[in-house]
């Protein structure tokens, strides 16, 4: 496939010769504003502003400008330069030199589409000095006199989406199917060899931002709606599981109906694709991720292939709405854990670990996926049958075998047939057999509670430790009806036995699950036998063997009609699976009715609070991984890398472990976690309109989806095992250092076991997947770096500073992030806004990257690390969200601070962040 490229866009460099300062013999502290004059409206709109050159008269800036898509470069384009003598380097006190005016036209059609400009006052009068304007090219290098440049090198550029011929990206639409609003930026800096790179900076916004979000609160809708329906599907229950039972929908009811008015909110808002990180704790955008931004650096050397290098930015995964009070999801999850046996004490509820709740839920999600699947299988096998097609009929029993064993598989569990029995003893009516065969005593009727002060607890309550998936008579005696629960016996002062105290009922056979479940084994080889049968009959004339056959009990066959004689078999097992499916959907409904009433009301915030920050989490997530995918879409390496093993998600986080940021890491350690559960699958598009290119999130809270849509021509480039459908994994890590004054007071004063838990645990995550990528994949298919240390060197080295009592030891995060880049991964950098320490450490990777990989010199690193976040992306991501070109960092704060991460001077203060 070929890309199509937009209309050129035109970038220009600036020089001045010969200017004189004002009323003083010191030569100038030289800068151009540039504005480009509006052929509608014909008023100034400041456009860019070049690096201040200090003490020169000759200065040569390094700024590269290109025209703004809102004002594309046509002949009639004109464009003011407007130059100053800065007295500060804050620019907020500066005097005017001169000015001049030029057209588009003029510049294409000058000799080396050169101009030189005389500069004028605002009256018309010659100002003394030239200014020389030079049309620039992307990935053009000049020979650049190096005497003349003697300041930082920024540059100032807001430009329409360039797209160029590079190898690595799939299509136009692609992108501009997800990234919009480009932010631009252009650099040339020195090398130790005394030539120059053009470094260009783009910024951009993502869709994901809204939609992904707007897919999940609808997915959650319908699931909460659907367990809703589940619970009233339970049937008739006794008074005590029927009021606990109204309790829970009633608070399912109030979650939806909260998640509809957020949905409803979102839904009104149309154009935006980024949450400003002064909305932060606005409600209504709570599920949207803060600030979320893409950003990738392209590096052009002389005589090298370009490079390019991406980040991910987005404000920490956290309910800032519903504050850090009590702490985060981490804490307050373990302390809820805690609480909630007793909570199922006096719920009279059997205390389900989180693992047998999520054992539920999985039950529950498989069944719904693998039950239809069945019924269109079977369907299908029945379709080969009747076009009589031996090769057909092979491949659709294969398939429905495949998938009948999963389904018998994933209901082996003890869980579901004990829940069975628990939801027998709540049915109204129940009487224990323990209770049957207690006397009456003080006029209490057989089978109702015993009453007294002394009475013993049910021996199920008593015992430690207790499991549902244990034994069934560890699961049913905590599940009755209240009698039931309550009810013991004394004979002769000693309790029965443990096992005595289970529940039992004439009308109800401990052993009809284990029937029903065997049925669909024992159906799904019944066809296989008469399969198998007709396929000898088919491939051979002679007469049956003399010895009885499977399929000879199960029908009387006519050889001549295979559907007649495979419809009964198959019918019978799609009803044993449906029969399968209503008994275990109820066991499963009544664990998470027993979850849910122990539950309320902490257990539903929860679930809210978890909601929220993995929907900012996933957010973020969809955005790198269709980023990375665009970028690697050529690279077989890669894409066979994504299928046998998958990504590395790598997650920076600046947090400190102290006050509110604390509960913002506990959030976000939660949220990164969650998202091992989602996995990718990249689908062909219904067609190439931007619409259809948009990725989709399908599934529950205990799986999601996220599908995302290619083009078919780029789509049939792709390796078989991915275009059929091959689930794409995803490695998620988080490591986390603060570096400002209160991680300080942290480290001097309170806790940093947290960030402590969090990199070690990490760590070995980071070190399982490089084992299991090793072993899959050959280490050609990683990309080539000019530094050369071993992939495993540099794991040694980080599993060395995790474990290293250092404070704010940000080499951890620079190695994690080296190791990302090396294995191929995603890269994320967050702090709370992703607006201050965020720029701050992109800067300072950018500016790495180009001295480990490009030979920056030496003498430009500093500079070139304080022009990008003097003039780059960064301070423009610093506007968008709070209207001012300032980081919101004041001087006692940057005293704590890394000094590679303290701002220049005059780009910062105290602000609104």
């Amino acid at each position: 496939f070929s890309l199509v490229v937009t209309s050129s866009t035109l970038s220009v460099v600036i020089s001045c010769n010969d200017l004189v300062a004002s009323g003083s013999d010191r030569k100038p502290n030289a800068l151009v504003q540039v504005a480009v004059i509006d052929p509608h409206k014909r008023h100034l709109v400041s456009h860019a502003c070049t690096e201040i050159v200090e003490a020169n008269k000759d200065p040569l800036f390094l700024t590269g400008v290109t025209f703004p898509s809102e004002y594309p470069a046509s002949p009639e384009t004109l464009v003011k330069l407007t130059v100053y003598d800065a007295k500060d380097k804050s620019q907020e006190s500066s005097s005017f030199l001169g000015s001049a005016t030029f057209s588009v036209g003029n510049l294409l059609r000058a000799k080396d589409e050169r101009l030189t400009l005389s500069l004028r006052t605002s009256d018309g009068v010659c100002a003394g000095g030239t200014v020389v304007v030079s049309r620039l090219k992307m990935g053009e290098m000049e020979e650049v006199d190096v005497d003349h440049i003697t300041t930082e090198i920024p540059s100032h550029k807001k430009c329409s989406l360039q797209m160029v011929q590079y190898p690595f990206l799939p299509s136009l639409c692609l992108l501009l199917s997800v990234f919009k609003n480009p932010i631009c930026k252009v650099y040339r800096f020195q090398t130790v060899d005394s030539k120059w790179m053009l470094v260009r900076e783009q910024m951009e916004e993502c869709t994901l931002s809204f939609s992904i979000p707007k897919q999940l609160l609808s997915l959650y809708i319908h699931e909460d709606m659907s367990r809703v329906q589940d619970l009233r599907e339970l049937g008739e229950l006794s008074p005590h599981w029927d009021n606990l039972r109204k309790e829970v929908m009633t608070r399912y009811g109030g979650i939806v109906n909260s998640f509809q008015e957020t949905l409803a909110e979102l839904d009104k808002i149309t154009g935006r694709s980024f949450k400003p990180s002064c909305c932060k704790t606005q409600k209504s955008l709570e599920f949207i991720p803060i600030n979320l931004h893409t950003q990738r650096m392209r590096v052009t050397c002389p005589r090298k292939t370009d490079a390019f290098y991406d980040v991910v930015t987005v404000g920490a995964p956290a309910a800032h709405f519903q504050g850090f009070k009590c702490g985060g999801l981490q804490r307050l999850l373990s302390r809820y854990e805690a609480e909630k046996k007793s909570f199922s004490t006096a719920y009279q509820c059997i205390y389900y670990s989180p693992e047998h709740t999520a054992k539920a839920q999985e039950v529950l999600s498989t069944m719904s996926l693998l039950q239809p699947l069945i019924t269109s299988l079977a369907d299908r096998l029945l379709q080969a049958a009747q076009e009589h097609s031996s090769p057909g009929l092979r491949d659709a029993l294969k398939n429905l075998s495949d998938k009948t064993e999963q389904f018998v598989h994933t209901l082996k569990d003890e869980l579901v047939k004990s829940a069975l029995l628990a939801l027998h003893a709540a049915r109204p009516g129940y009487v224990s057999k323990n209770q049957q065969q207690t006397p009456v005593q003080g006029g209490q009727h057989q089978g109702h509670i015993l009453q007294g002060s002394d009475q013993n607890p049910s021996p199920v309550q008593g015992l430690p430790g207790h499991s549902p998936a244990t034994s069934i008579t560890d699961s049913t005696a905590g599940c009755n009806n209240v009698e039931g629960l309550q009810s013991t016996t004394r004979g002769e002062g000693v309790l029965l036995k443990h096992q005595d105290s289970i529940p039992h009922h004439k009308e109800y056979d401990e052993e009809e699950w284990d029937r029903v479940w065997a049925n669909v084994a024992k159906c799904l080889n019944c066809v296989i036998a008469m399969v198998d049968k007709l396929q000898e009959e088919d491939n051979s004339n002679q007469e049956p063997a003399p010895e009885q056959q499977l399929a000879d009990v199960i029908i009387s066959h006519n050889p001549g009609n295979w559907r007649e004689q495979l419809c009964p078999l198959v019918t019978r097992l799609k009803e044993c699976v449906m029969e399968v499916v209503e008994k275990a959907k109820r066991a499963m409904t009544f664990v998470l009715l027993q979850e849910a009433a122990c539950s309320i009301p902490q257990g539903f915030l929860l679930q809210q609070r978890r909601d929220v920050v993995f929907s900012q989490a996933l957010a973020a997530l969809a955005c790198g991984f269709v980023m990375r995918l665009y970028a690697g879409m050529q690279d077989q390496g890669f894409l066979r890398q994504l299928h046998l093993v998958g990504l590395v998600a790598q997650f920076e986080s600046l947090l400190s472990t102290y006050s509110e940021e604390i509960g913002m890491l506990e959030d976000m350690d939660v949220g990164i976690s969650d998202l091992k559960r989602v996995l990718f699958q990249i689908t062909e598009a219904k067609s190439d309109d931007l619409s259809d290119l948009q990725p989709l999130v399908c599934g529950r809270r205990d799986h999601f989806t996220v599908e995302v849509p290619l083009p078919r021509l780029v789509f049939q480039t792709l390796p078989e095992e991915i275009k059929e459908g091959k689930p794409l994994r995803v490695f998620p890590v988080l490591f986390n250092v603060g570096i400002n004054e209160q991680q300080t007071i942290a480290e001097r004063f309170g806790d940093i076991s947290l960030q402590e838990r969090i990199n070690q645990r990490n760590f070995e995550t980071l070190e399982a997947y490089y084992k299991s990528l090793r072993e899959k994949v050959p280490l050609e298919c990683l990309p080539c770096f000019q530094t050369q240390t071993d992939i495993k060197e540099l794991l040694e080295t980080l599993g060395q500073n995790v474990v290293t009592k250092k404070r704010k030891n940000v080499e951890i995060l620079w190695i994690a992030g080296t190791i990302c880049r090396r294995l191929n991964g995603i890269r994320f950098t967050s702090c709370k806004s992703a607006k201050d320490r965020t720029s701050m450490s992109v800067t300072l990777e950018q500016c790495a990257l180009l001295r480990d990989e490009h030979q920056l010199s030496k003498d430009f690193f500093i500079r070139a690390l304080d022009c990008m976040r003097r003039e780059g992306c960064r301070i423009e991501n610093v506007q968008k969200n709070i209207r001012c070109r300032k980081y919101a960092f004041n001087m006692l704060q940057l005293m704590a601070f890394p000094k590679c991460y303290r701002p220049p001077e005059g780009t910062y203060g105290k602000v609104d962040s």
